[in-house]
């Protein structure tokens, strides 16, 4: 198994470059999930975009350690962990979780746990900007 991809980036996250990244010939299964600025919060509020900040250095170790978890509990797995921060507009994938692995099921197990995970323990705050000029800080959501 490679070393995990983890990264933090202020850029555009392509999936389809993590996704090269990540697979292999002894793959025969490449999930990836994709976590989108949608247009409206979990309250139905418009919103015009999002803010992320985050603690790298406690982030990206964090990442790290779900990374190496979820091959510990899947099996053999290449995994890529990218989440922006800074200020994401609507349709903007905000973070990407890419895994291949020998078999589809594991990859689904290793990607849904890695996003699970980071979602619980990652130290990355997201702001929404509504259309009515306010804003909140958000926790993140469970599911």
């Amino acid at each position: 198994m490679a070393v995990p991809l983890v990264e933090l980036s202020r850029d555009r996250i392509d999936c389809t470059a993590l996704a090269e990244r990540v697979r292999s010939d002894a793959c025969g299964a490449v999930v990836t999930f994709a976590g989108v600025v949608r247009e409206l919060s979990d309250d139905d509020r418009p919103v015009n975009g999002l803010s992320y900040e985050a603690y790298p250095a406690m982030a990206l170790d964090e990442m790290r350690k779900i990374a190496h978890e979820a091959q510990a509990k899947f099996g053999p797995c290449e995994i890529a962990i990218v989440h922006r921060f800074g200020d994401l507009a609507i349709g903007e994938t905000s973070v990407a979780i890419v895994v291949a692995a020998p078999h589809r099921a594991a990859a689904f197990d290793a990607c849904e746990y890695a996003i699970d995970e980071l979602k619980a323990r990652v130290p990355i705050w997201k702001k929404e900007h509504y259309l009515d000029g306010s804003a909140t800080w958000r926790e993140n959501a469970k599911r």
